[in-house]
């Protein structure tokens, strides 16, 4: 084990259960808080709710290869390790655990869990197939692994938040799913640790995503027709420049096209040159 500023790291699952075994013997609720590193202030607020709930907080950083699709950046994702602990340490974090590729997938590792549900909705995973299969596999690991009393995750990735939370209530595990509201720039454009790919000219452009779903909320709210909403939001859009890969109103607790009474969610993924930005908005 090493430390770094006041904050454990930790990097075999051995080594996490037995510092873990000690806070639950203690009576410390523990609170799990996962990522995949380069931290932006969006992880640093789900680092800040899960204080609020609980009096030790693990961070995981695990930048997962089984979510990424062939030709995705995994090997170019940003891995700041000793700034990302640093602002872990700042933020008033107890232990990093940040395991080795071969920790997590030992040689003969087989085995993955099946998604259904919100993870078939026909938005990520209309471009991403495996996507949330590996998600899902990670998490229930890193669940498995730390057996934390809550998890936190970002609204950002709203698709993803809804697997985990039917993961954990089909496979009946006692953690708690608590979400946390995308944290945006001034601009409005949502957080991520890719905005960096951005260029500037297209860093000025990318709030028009946030923007676009917002004019659709706010058209939806005074009673324009849905479809009128979507056409609206998608032409802005366009005519902006980005590729949409979907602009969608789905029921905001299964996905589910919208053929039912229920609170409705906007998602939305598009391309802006070589970045693929996504948000989500409530309306």
């Amino acid at each position: 084990m090493q430390s770094a500023q006041g904050v454990a790291i930790v990097r075999t699952v051995a080594l996490l259960r037995g510092m873990l075994e000690q806070w639950r013997a203690a009576g410390e609720p523990i609170a799990l808080v996962p990522t995949m590193g380069a931290l932006h202030a969006g992880h640093l607020s789900l680092v800040e709710e899960a204080k609020k709930r609980a009096r030790r907080i693990v961070l995981s950083i695990f930048v997962n290869p089984t979510q990424f699709a062939p030709g995705e950046d995994f090997g170019s994702y940003p891995r700041p390790f000793a700034r990302d602990v640093q602002s872990f340490a700042a933020a008033g974090g107890d232990l990093v655990f940040a395991p080795e590729t071969k920790e997590v997938y030992p040689a003969g590792f087989a085995t993955t869990i099946l998604v259904g549900g919100p993870a078939k909705a026909g938005l990520e995973d209309k471009f991403r197939p495996d996507h949330f299969a590996g998600v899902a596999t990670i998490v229930a690991k890193l669940f498995n692994q730390c057996r934390p009393d809550l998890a936190v995750f970002g609204e950002k990735d709203y698709q993803q938040l809804k697997v985990i939370t039917q993961m954990v209530r089909d496979l009946d595990l006692d953690i708690a799913i608590v979400p946390v509201p995308t944290v945006r720039a001034e601009d409005g454009l949502a957080l991520s640790s890719r905005n960096e790919y951005l260029s500037a000219e297209e860093r000025a452009r990318a709030p028009l995503l946030h923007a676009a779903l917002a004019l659709c909320r706010d058209a939806l709210r005074q009673g324009m027709p849905l479809k009128d909403a979507l056409v609206q939001a998608h032409d802005m859009l366009t005519n902006a420049g980005f590729v949409l890969d979907y602009f969608e109103a789905r029921h905001a607790e299964t996905l589910a096209p919208l053929d039912q009474e229920g609170p409705i969610r906007l998602l939305a993924a598009a391309r802006l040159g070589n970045t693929r930005l996504i948000d989500n908005i409530g309306v």
